[in-house]
């Protein structure tokens, strides 16, 4: 692990490979999983504010879900989350392009409707954030539907944290990623000499 501020971050970030493949998982992280996306509670008022501006994006059945459900849901450990559309366990939010899981919200966000990317645990995929006491845990999160993502980001040679360097930057900030990126270097010459 190591020490940025109050977060601590799993050296998985720096030695795993991650690039997303979508022609190959097909965007399974949307439409796969117990749960929908965690979602932050300051974000469960940005989606409940941007919610008619992005329904013009979403499929009749995510928007029933939400209908149904309401914008975010309390999933069974607790935790606020996106809601899912019935037994298939897609995102309420996913949209389908070429047969390609995407988010509704996102690209609501790209043609400049709202300004509100996504949730930041999609947008940080495969980093998950978890809070302790004393300080917020930034730890890679392996799952076998992101294996081609792992395939490419080897032949690539991007590590995870490079990959979602963007998502990192808007979760702590530039000077928090360029102390991460200097360690990542340190860690990579030290592991080399050994």
């Amino acid at each position: 692990m190591i020490s940025i501020g109050d977060t601590l971050v799993s050296t998985h970030l720096l030695e795993r490979k991650f690039v997303c493949d979508l022609n190959k998982c097909k965007g399974a992280c949307c439409v796969e999983g117990e749960s929908g996306a965690p979602l932050e509670k300051k974000e469960t008022k940005i989606l409940e504010g941007v919610y008619k501006k992005v329904e013009p994006y979403l499929t009749a059945k995510g928007k029933k879900a939400i209908e149904k459900q309401g914008t975010h849901i309390v999933d069974a450990d607790g935790d606020m989350v996106t809601p899912l559309v019935g037994k298939e366990k897609e995102c309420a939010y996913t949209i389908f392009e070429n047969g390609i899981a995407m988010c509704g919200i996102e690209k609501a966000y790209n043609e400049g409707v709202i300004k509100f990317q996504k949730p930041i645990s999609c947008h940080l995929y495969p980093v998950r954030l978890q809070q302790h006491k004393h300080y917020l845990a930034v730890n890679y999160q392996s799952w076998e539907v992101c294996n081609p993502a792992c395939e490419l980001g080897k032949e690539l040679g991007v590590p995870v944290y490079k990959f979602v360097k963007t998502a990192l930057v808007r979760q702590f900030g530039k000077k928090w990623y360029a102390e991460l990126d200097k360690v990542a270097g340190e860690y990579k010459k030290h592991k080399n000499t050994k």
